[in-house]
């Protein structure tokens, strides 16, 4: 009896540090075991590509002046009508950034790049099934076999931090800008999602679209390193050309698509809540294995550290998934380069011909919402722990049984199409979604 006792408490007690140690460190250790992101073999678009191109299957082409990018967006499917320009000083080659050059992001559902005028490399970065986002440069100089580069370290400082979530991530921000392009960080700076209201987006990038009388901070260049309490943005609401603003002879496009921007501020903090749910969720199995291991007991035993670290990392991502707490839109939207249009198209379609990429732009981002990164290869690629409990958690919301605040925005009807959509277009869902009907609301 007291020798079981003392390996009862001998348990609970380092039960209880593996807890204490995982919520003060564990995500941001992805180094180690089990994640490995420095040394372990990246596998997603990037690495795939340049395995092509190393087989000669691809080859990039040089065009000034844009040197490799067309060819690189084409190469990763990435649209063109994604563009979006930003024109603060606040990435890899800030001395190429300012409002007359702004720097160029493109993306798609995996893979975001960034272009700069006259810069030494095009940026990549990539969201890995198993590592999170992973980062790339492409150097810009003409070269037979253009090489890309991985970037760990430097890259890490700014988009492996609190601001990710400890997990290597992706990092929108809103700053006021002066007449050079730097932020002036007195002034306060946001971290955008799409929980923040629009009236705090877009400080130091380019918006085209409409909008209503809806106010934001883009298109706004600060005079002076002082920001008035009376600042006025008027003049730079609801603008469809920058002509004005810069040369756009040296883009793909003078647009900077404000849907595109939504769509990027959403997906940008999906991805880094997939590889949050992703890391936590390894690590917890990864450091319970060990528990047994040196306390003796069962290989497959379950801590209930392990359900809660589990939970930590689902239960977000499952608020965000279905844009709990969603900044509300009061007027409607509309973009300037095609961008809604060519996005839409992209996704399955249920039998009744709808799909979680079907805008709304009136009250709210999508008409559906739930988030169409449901069928990315990174959520497909979730420990089957954490998908489970992602699953099991979409079901109460849908199904009705869970009415909480967070999930108080959805009406009935947004629940059963959502569950309707996922029924017909998503191949993995548990057997039980199929089988059990929805709780009447």
């Amino acid at each position: 009896m007291k020798a079981s006792g003392k390996k009862s408490l001998s348990a609970a007690f380092l039960c209880s540090l593996f807890s204490l140690l995982a919520m003060r460190a564990g995500a941001e250790d992805y180094d180690r075991e089990p994640i490995n992101y420095s040394k372990a073999e990246p596998k997603n678009p990037v690495s795939r590509l340049m395995k092509d191109m190393h087989a000669g299957k691809v080859q990039l082409k040089h065009q000034a002046p844009l040197g490799y990018l067309p060819s690189l967006l084409e190469a990763l499917h990435v649209p063109r009508s994604s563009q979006t320009l930003v024109f603060s000083k606040t990435s890899l080659q800030r001395q190429r950034i300012s409002p007359a050059t702004p720097r160029a992001l493109y993306f798609n559902d995996d893979v975001y790049v960034g272009y700069c005028q006259d810069g030494e490399v095009l940026e990549i970065s990539t969201a890995d099934p198993q590592l999170g986002a992973v980062f790339y440069t492409l150097s810009q100089d003409t070269d037979e076999s253009p090489q890309f580069v991985r970037q760990t370290d430097n890259c890490l400082l700014c988009h492996g931090s609190s601001q990710t979530k400890y997990v290597p991530g992706h990092l929108l921000r809103s700053v006021f800008v002066d007449s050079s392009g730097l932020p002036l960080l007195a002034a306060g700076t946001h971290r955008i999602n799409q929980t923040s209201p629009i009236e705090n987006r877009w400080g130091g990038w380019y918006v085209t679209g409409t909008h209503g009388p809806q106010k934001h901070q883009g298109n706004l260049v600060v005079r002076g390193r002082t920001v008035p309490n009376d600042l006025d943005n008027t003049a730079g609401m609801n603008l469809t050309e920058l002509g004005d603003r810069f040369d756009s002879t040296a883009y793909l496009s003078g647009q900077s698509d404000i849907v595109a921007l939504m769509v990027l501020e959403h997906q940008a903090e999906a991805h880094n809540l997939i590889t949050q749910a992703n890391f936590l969720t390894r690590q917890a199995l990864h450091q319970q294995k060990e528990l047994n291991r040196d306390l003796g007991e069962a290989p497959d035993h379950v801590w209930n550290s392990t359900h809660s670290r589990i939970k930590s990392g689902g239960e977000p991502l499952v608020e965000y998934f279905l844009f709990s707490e969603e900044a509300e839109l009061t007027h409607r939207i509309a973009g300037t380069a095609g961008f809604a249009e060519e996005f839409a198209k992209q996704s399955p379609r249920d039998r009744h011909g709808r799909s979680l990429r079907d805008f709304d732009l009136e009250r709210r981002l999508f008409k559906y919402p739930c988030s169409y990164l449901i069928y990315s290869p990174s959520f497909q690629a979730l420990p089957a722990e954490a998908q489970q409990y992602v699953f099991g958690r979409l079901w109460d919301v849908l199904s009705g049984h869970d009415q909480t605040k967070p999930f108080a925005h959805l009406t009935a009807a947004d629940r059963q199409a959502i569950l309707e959509i996922l029924r017909d277009t998503l191949p993995n869902l548990p057997a039980s979604w199929r089988a059990a009907e929805p709780k009447p609301q």
